[in-house]
């Protein structure tokens, strides 16, 4: 079966790109089901645990250049997808893959917060659990993460918790360690349900 939530041409809200209507139903039942906790090269890996996943810009085409924190300016938030440091390839086979990645003050976050991040880096699904748009617009005078497509907010320093919007859930949160240099997705801490523990 083709996954119909892959398809870069879709953005999951009507509002800006149109979707067929069989895409954007998948997508929301998805995002029902909370299918979207989890990351979908996660669940097809059965060795994800051994893998080191790093992370890749998502506009990146070639060229591959996992992150470390100082590629990252404080309040300005990245896309980008999960990338196999072994097999040299990004996660990207899926729009549920992309993550959006954010340095913040550390001293700032919140406890269960802050133990999911590595070195002031915070991992969240890059997509809004309300219609499944792409959530990357920082306002830093809210401290919040926003979805341009109908203005959900989420404050990234107390667990991405919905402070405005009609998003139904947090946006869940994917654990981060050090890899050498670079920034990983964790595998010793599950991801975040999206819902406050």
């Amino acid at each position: 079966m083709k996954d119909a939530l892959s398809s870069s041409a879709c953005s999951g809200c009507d509002k800006h790109i149109a979707c067929s209507d069989l895409d954007r139903r998948q997508l929301l039942q998805v995002l029902a089901t909370g299918l979207a906790t989890s990351l979908p090269f996660l669940a097809n890996n059965a060795s994800a645990e051994e893998t080191v996943h790093l992370l890749v810009d998502a506009d990146a085409e070639k060229d591959f250049v996992p992150l470390r924190p100082s590629d990252l300016k404080v309040g300005k938030p990245l896309l980008v997808f999960p990338y196999d440091a072994k097999a040299g390839v990004p996660k990207n086979e899926s729009r549920l893959n992309k993550l959006v990645v954010i340095r913040l003050p550390e001293d700032q976050m919140a406890p269960d917060t802050q133990a999911r991040a590595a070195s002031g880096v915070l991992a969240y699904s890059g997509i809004c659990t309300h219609q499944g748009c792409e959530v990357k617009t920082w306002l830093a005078k809210e401290n919040a993460l926003a979805c341009y497509c109908h203005s959900s907010k989420f404050a990234l320093l107390d667990g991405a918790k919905v402070i405005s919007g009609p998003a139904p859930k947090a946006l869940p949160a994917i654990p981060l360690t050090m890899s050498g240099e670079f920034v990983a997705i964790s595998t010793s801490v599950p991801p975040n349900s999206g819902q406050p523990s």
